[in-house]
C-alpha cells in the first residue's frame, strides 16, 4: 500500500459540537492538500491536531507506516518527534531577533558550519538577502510570510502546515504572493496542508481540496472538480462558485484579457495574471441569459449556446448552457417562463468581464523584490 497520510478522529469542540473526521493524502509524489471552509468549521483544530498541538479524545493519526496518535493505545507523538513544520496564520516571528536569528532558532541541535550553511540556504531560497540583521517590525508583509515559512522548513520537515499563510497580507500583496507561494511548495517537494477560506487561494495552491463544515469533511477532491461539481447543496454554498474552467490568456490589452477556454473566447480582467494557464471562475449569479439573437447590451461577454440542463431549486431555476464549455446560471422561475426555456434552447449568455475571475495556474517560481 502506498504511503498516505491517514486520518480518523474524534475532537470535541466546547460549546459548539463532537466531529468526526476522516482523511487520506497520499504522500507519493507530494501533494499540497487545502484545508477549506468557513471561519469556526474546524480546519485550524484539525491543523493543530496533525501537529500534535491538540488531541483528540478518540481515533488514529498516522504519517506512513509511524503512528503519530492511537488513542485507544495511549500513543502520543510529540510535534518534534513528527519532523512537521509548523507556520502560523500570524507568523508568530520574535520580536527582539534578527531575520537569521528568527530561521536559526530552531537549529541549536546542529554544529555552528551546519547551522549557518542552513541558514544561507534558506535566505537564498526565501531572497532574504540583504535582510539577515533586520528585525520582524522592519519587514514588509511579504518579507515576514518569507522569514516564517523559512524557520517553519528550516528543518527539513517531513509534513509542512501552514495556517492561513495569506491572510496577514493586505489584498493586492496577497494576490501577489499566492502564486509564488504555490511556485515554492512545488520547488520543496514537501507534503502540505494549507488552511484557508479563500476560494482563490485555494484554486492557487492546492492538488487537492477537503471541504470543512462542523469539524467534518464533507467533499474532497481537486480544486476545480469540488468547485465546479460541488457533492451537495450545503458543498455548494461553501464554495460559492459554480463554473470553474481551465483556460489560456491569448492577449492581454493593459489588463483586460482574452481567455480561450476550449476555443470559446472570454474576456476578463486580469492585472494580475502571470502566465497563459488560469481557471476561469464565474459565479452563475453573475450570468444573464437572454434569446438567441436578443438585444445587444454593455457587457462584453456574449456566449452563444445550448441549454443542457434546468434544476428548479424553489423560486430559483439552475441553468447549464453549454457554450464550448459548461456555464451555470440562476434565473427565476418566472424569467424562465418568460424567455419560454427549455432544455435544448438556444440562448446567449451575457458576462461583464468584471464577473470573469482569472486564477493563475503557473507555477513559475517569481520571488523577486516586488514580493517585498
Amino acid at each position: 500500500m502506498a504511503a498516505a497520510l491517514t486520518v480518523e478522529c474524534r475532537k470535541t469542540y466546547p460549546g459548539r459540537f463532537t466531529a468526526a473526521t476522516q482523511l487520506t493524502l497520499p504522500l507519493d509524489p507530494p501533494r499540497v492538500l487545502i484545508l477549506f471552509g468557513p471561519s469556526g468549521s474546524g480546519k485550524t483544530t484539525l491543523l493543530r491536531c496533525l501537529a500534535g498541538l491538540e488531541w483528540p479524545e478518540e481515533g488514529l493519526i498516522q504519517f506512513g507506516p509511524t503512528t503519530w496518535l492511537d488513542a485507544a493505545s495511549n500513543i502520543r507523538l510529540s510535534p518534534q518527534a513528527r519532523r512537521i513544520g509548523y507556520m502560523a496564520q500570524d507568523y508568530a516571528l520574535f520580536p527582539t531577533h534578527t531575520v537569521r536569528g528568527n530561521i536559526e532558532y530552531g537549529l541549536s541541535d546542529l554544529p555552528v558550519e551546519a547551522r549557518q550553511e542552513r541558514v544561507r540556504e534558506l535566505i537564498a531560497l526565501l531572497q532574504l538577502q540583504g535582510l539577515e540583521q533586520a528585525k520582524p517590525a522592519q519587514l514588509s508583509g511579504g518579507q515576514q510570510q518569507r522569514v516564517a515559512l523559512a524557520r517553519a522548513i528550516a528543518r527539513r520537515p517531513q509534513l509542512l502546515l501552514l495556517d492561513e499563510p495569506l491572510s496577514a497580507l493586505d489584498a493586492p500583496t496577497r494576490s501577489r504572493l499566492s502564486g509564488e507561494l504555490r511556485a515554492l511548495l512545488t520547488q520543496l517537494h514537501i507534503p502540505s496542508v494549507v488552511v484557508t477560506h479563500d476560494w482563490a487561494e485555494a484554486l492557487t495552491l492546492g492538488d487537492v481540496i477537503a471541504v470543512m463544515q462542523g469539524g467534518t469533511i464533507l467533499q474532497t477532491g481537486s480544486p476545480q472538480e469540488v468547485f465546479s461539481r460541488p457533492a451537495n447543496a450545503e458543498v455548494a454554498q461553501i464554495v460559492g462558485i459554480e463554473t470553474v474552467v481551465q483556460g489560456h490568456v491569448v492577449a492581454n490589452d493593459n489588463g483586460l484579457a482574452t481567455v480561450s477556454v476550449n476555443g470559446t473566447m472570454l474576456k476578463g480582467l486580469a492585472a494580475d495574471v502571470n502566465g497563459t494557464a488560469v481557471y476561469v471562475c464565474i459565479r452563475a449569479e453573475d450570468v444573464l441569459l437572454e434569446q438567441s439573437g436578443s438585444g445587444v447590451t454593455s457587457a462584453r461577454n456574449h456566449l452563444s449556446g445550448r441549454i443542457t440542463e434546468m434544476l428548479p431549486q424553489g423560486v430559483l431555476v439552475t441553468v447549464t448552457v453549454d457554450c464550448g464549455f459548461p456555464l451555470r446560471a440562476v434565473i427565476t422561475r418566472g424569467a424562465r417562463e418568460e424567455l419560454g426555456l427549455e432544455t435544448g434552447s438556444l440562448v446567449a449568455a451575457v458576462i461583464k468581464a468584471g464577473a470573469v475571475h482569472l486564477v493563475p495556474r503557473s507555477t513559475q517560481l517569481h520571488m523577486g523584490r516586488s514580493s517585498q
